[in-house]
């Protein structure tokens, strides 16, 4: 048996995977294009695209590396749905949606503990607690962490979705509607959130840092159960980045200015202030942060009909395929 099949073998048996589907890693054909995206939400990202260590870790087997933008959760989450990525970048909750409704995916890696949406109100508005959204036009993008964050704050202070009339933007668009007074509020997201902040003078109406679910790499099922050890080789490479990223905060935060076309201080804002790097791996927090937000998924009916969420929340994290391959924080 070849080596390379033997390092499937293994690293399949790291993941969870059942022996039923060992016969196909061994006849796997060679990866001739590795798919994923990148998110100006995840600076890690965008140091790895950036400095090209995934092409260069799959150089020698003449792998491709395809780089996709994702412009928010849900659009990485159709992606992997689409079959159009292997591996992709989302928040938690907003993972956890997709699997419950029958996104095959896993998730063994975290890019980021994020503080990275808020709800956003105009400099001058007269919006003053979560009560006064009752009637008013609110933008978020369905089907992300802010649209979930939103649906959760309205619960703190009574309210139903019903409440507010809820304007379905992607997160830029978003901002520019809160900006042009086209809606009254914005479930933000970072950059775009930290650059309203500092540019427009747009104000935090509420902040709950335990409403944020944390960044997630999400790899297809499919791919896992097939591309065992390349997928440990982009969490390896996700690593290098995330370590660099921890050491050298400012010029990560220079990366993310280039690509968003953000300000330095806005780049700052959201690395130095708003981003947890050290923990890559989903413990026992994270479960238990996923099983708390869990029920907002059942009562908004966002999930299918009988969907087992603390069964979802089990097939979705899967820390043993990641572990032998992460650093020590």
């Amino acid at each position: 048996m070849k080596r390379r099949t033997l390092l499937q073998l293994a690293a399949a048996g790291a993941a969870g995977i059942s022996a039923a589907t060992l016969p196909r890693l061994a006849a796997a054909a060679p990866l001739e294009e590795i798919r994923l995206d990148y998110a100006y939400y995840s600076p890690t990202s965008l140091v790895l695209r950036r400095f090209g260590w995934l092409e260069q870790a799959f150089k020698a087997d003449g792998t491709k590396v395809k780089w996709v933008f994702s412009a928010g959760s849900n659009r990485a989450l159709e992606y992997l749905n689409g079959n159009s990525i292997d591996i992709g970048s989302s928040a938690g909750l907003a993972a956890l949606l997709a699997r419950a409704n029958g996104t095959p995916i896993r998730a063994p890696y975290i890019f980021s503990r994020p503080e990275w949406t808020a709800l956003v109100v105009p400099k001058n508005s007269p919006i003053r607690t979560l009560a006064d959204l009752k009637g008013k036009k609110v933008a978020a993008t369905k089907g992300t962490d802010p649209y979930l964050f939103l649906l959760r704050s309205l619960q703190v202070a009574g309210l139903k979705r019903s409440d507010i009339e809820h304007v379905n933007l992607q997160h830029a668009d978003g901002r520019t509607a809160l900006e042009q007074g086209k809606v009254d509020a914005w479930a933000g997201l970072d950059p775009h959130m930290a650059a309203s902040e500092l540019e427009s003078g747009a104000r935090l109406l509420y902040r709950n840092v335990a409403f944020n679910t944390y960044g997630f790499l999400n790899v297809r099922e499919q791919f896992l159960a097939s591309h065992p050890n390349e997928t440990a080789r982009v969490i390896q490479a996700y690593e290098k980045a995330r370590a660099w990223v921890r050491a050298n905060q400012t010029e990560a935060a220079k990366i993310l200015s280039e690509e968003a076309k953000v300000s330095l201080p806005v780049a700052l804002l959201q690395i130095k202030l708003r981003s947890d790097f050290s923990q890559p791996l989903p413990g026992n927090e994270y479960l238990a942060a996923l099983r708390q937000a869990a029920p907002i998924l059942r009562a908004e009916s966002l999930v299918k009909p009988g969907a087992d969420l603390e069964r979802s929340i089990a097939d979705l994290v899967d820390t043993r395929f990641a572990r032998p391959y992460i650093a020590k924080a």
